[in-house]
């Protein structure tokens, strides 16, 4: 039922985020246990869904403030250690999901920052699911930011905390990291050897038991958008835009990963550019202009942008004035105004 509801948007999604806030009163003041444990964790669930379906942009600031909540109870203490474990868990996931948004609302620094929190819970806990996490997003980051040789490092020590942990599939995320930051230096032979290692890891498909519930998003689609990433940094438009239609293809048999769907699209009208072909390019961006009625997202704004400044010499043919009339045109989309949540609703 819940998941219906985050898919269905509007008012059934402005009750997002409010687990934090709908505890039960204790009369005292009274240390987190479960029940907050698992009120963190559902701000987790509930943000990882909005953001697959809007995007990042309208869900950073009230994630922040449920996040500032969540380590409010940390500070506050547990009684019992299996509490505190699991509560230390529950708040670096929360700082991770928080850390994203940041991330692709187009604040760097304050994802840098959020990853940092995330990684300094895990150690201090040694929480090994938790501290590869943290080290994969940091190194996907370092990626984006241009600091590759920080993101082929990243990814490396993400790789060694993972390998406690049995999955595949987390590990072919990781190698796909080193493989990005390897691209970005320039080092072919690396980025190589890093792909065919992260597509036998991803060949060994699924584990239920092992596989982390945050790669929800991590299938076909996204290795194929992952490895276009490897082949654009290498100049490589060919290769890149053949992967980057396998994510576009693939991401289309699932909707709920709208914000994907619409990324990919955006990156492979980017791709397009480069190679020479601004019709396609405006074609597919044209895609993920019907996508951003749902999304919002500064990260994918910005691909759209670049594609309409540097379309080539094109500007009679019909689909491309279409695109760039639209992307002109585009305003915002109004998306549901989520609640700011205290540390007083936390912990009354």
């Amino acid at each position: 039922m819940l998941r219906r509801a985050f898919m269905t948007g509007g008012p059934a999604a402005v009750a997002s985020l409010t687990a934090l806030g709908s505890l039960p009163a204790d009369a005292g003041p009274a240390r987190p246990g479960g029940t907050e444990t698992a009120a963190i964790l559902r701000a987790v669930h509930d943000i990882r869904l909005l953001d697959d379906r809007h995007g990042a942009d309208a869900l950073y600031r009230p994630a922040r403030d449920t996040l500032r909540a969540a380590f409010a109870l940390v500070d506050t203490g547990a009684r019992r250690q299996r509490v505190s474990s699991r509560l230390h868990a529950a708040a670096g996931e929360l700082a991770l999901s928080v850390g994203w948004l940041a991330h692709d609302s187009g604040r760097p620094a304050d994802a840098r920052s959020h990853y940092a929190e995330a990684l300094a819970t895990a150690r201090l806990s040694g929480d090994a699911a938790l501290e590869a996490h943290a080290f994969c997003n940091t190194s996907f980051l370092a990626r984006d930011t241009g600091h590759h040789r920080e993101a082929v490092r990243s990814a490396q020590a993400g790789r060694q905390a993972a390998h406690r942990l049995g999955s595949d599939r987390l590990l072919a995320l990781l190698t796909l990291r080193e493989a990005g930051g390897w691209a970005g230096l320039g080092d072919r032979s690396a980025a190589l050897e890093a792909l065919a290692r992260a597509r036998t890891h991803h060949e060994r498909g699924r584990r239920p038991d092992a596989d982390p519930e945050w790669m929800s998003f991590f299938g076909d689609a996204e290795f194929a958008g992952q490895e276009a990433g490897c082949w654009a940094a290498l100049g490589d438009w060919e290769r890149a835009s053949a992967c980057q239609r396998q994510a576009v293809t693939a991401a289309r048999a699932d909707p709920h990963f709208a914000r994907n769907t619409t990324l990919y699209a955006a990156e492979l009208a980017r791709y397009l550019v480069a190679r020479g072909e601004p019709e396609e390019a405006a074609a597919f961006g044209n895609q993920a202009l019907d996508l951003l009625d749902q999304v919002r997202s500064t990260r994918i704004s910005a691909l759209l942008d670049h594609t309409a400044r540097c379309r080539g010499p094109a500007d009679g043919d019909a689909t491309v004035a279409s695109f760039l009339d639209r992307r002109r045109a585009r305003g915002a989309p109004a998306l549901p105004v989520l609640p700011t949540l205290s540390v007083r609703s936390l912990s009354a």
